[in-house]
């Protein structure tokens, strides 16, 4: 009996060489750049290597111009080089302070607020 196999990496599809290249470019691009993209590309490259990271990033390009360009309403926002670790710090302080509150003695039920308008 077998389950679900494992999708490990092989090679890249056949597609627009034309294409392909740009993307490379690109990617090489926004790899040395203090963007989330640039950031996204430092991580992958310490346990990837820099030909994965550089397809990841390029693959990234690709997702992000074809939201932009099926949906005509959105916009495309830098969401910045330390997102990731504004994220960690932010779910590790709420940690921090639900833990505090419960060794005070409190009841603690965290709910999403409300979008601010």
């Amino acid at each position: 009996m077998q389950s679900g196999g494992k999708n490990l990496s092989g090679p890249t599809g056949q597609g627009n060489p034309w294409l392909k290249r740009a993307l490379g470019e690109a990617a090489s691009s926004a790899a040395r750049t203090n963007t989330f993209l640039g950031a996204r590309y430092k991580r992958l490259v310490k346990r990837r290597g820099h030909a994965k990271a550089l397809v990841a990033i390029a693959r990234n390009i690709l997702e992000i111009a074809w939201h932009l360009l099926s949906d005509p309403d959105a916009r495309f926002i830098d969401l910045g080089a330390d997102h990731h670790r504004r994220l960690v710090d932010e779910k590790k302080r709420t940690a921090r302070l639900v833990r505090e509150l419960r060794s005070l003695g409190h009841d603690v039920t965290l709910a999403p607020a409300p979008a601010p308008s």
